[in-house]
């Protein structure tokens, strides 16, 4: 990583990071699809270690996961050290890319072809993974719409903010 890449406390900026780990799985994706991909949601991505200036970042990805038109991309980012000889991990996310044709429409996508054990391991998690997310969302729906804003205020005492 290069010196214009740092952020203020002297690491790579997570900006960078996140925009080389969008840029790796778009490839993932569209070498898998045979046709443009769009990203359409990434999942958390946790910092786990910060990435100095002067390391060797390597960004691993795969499809883990395939729907009609749509892909969950696993992609993990390790940097090393090569002076010491240190290899850290330093995020792990996955993103979702669908599939389109000329005209922005879905398209559907090659399946994939689970050979071993590892492989069936995470096409089932990202099918979970699918399905928990559509949970979520749906639960969230529900929660924003029960909130009463004339009385949400109360349960409010221990957060930092002022409602005026």
């Amino acid at each position: 990583m290069i010196p214009s890449y740092a952020n203020f406390g002297g690491k790579v900026h997570g900006g960078v990071i996140l925009s080389l780990m969008d840029k790796v799985a778009y490839v993932c994706a569209t070498k898998h699809a045979q046709n443009y991909c769009v990203t359409a949601s990434v999942s958390a991505v946790d910092f786990l270690a910060p990435v100095d200036v002067g390391d060797l970042v390597s960004l691993k990805a795969r499809v883990n996961y395939v729907g009609n038109s749509s892909m969950i991309v696993g992609i993990r980012v390790e940097a090393e050290n090569f002076q010491k000889g240190i290899v850290k991990h330093t995020n792990s996310s996955y993103f979702t890319f669908v599939a389109i044709d000329k005209e922005g429409k879905p398209v559907k996508v090659p399946g994939l072809e689970l050979l071993t054990d590892t492989e069936i391991r995470r096409f089932a998690f990202g099918k979970l993974r699918k399905e928990q997310k559509s949970t979520n969302n749906k639960e969230f729906d529900e929660l924003k719409s029960s909130i009463n804003l004339n009385t949400v205020h109360q349960k409010w005492k221990n957060e930092n903010c002022k409602v005026v």
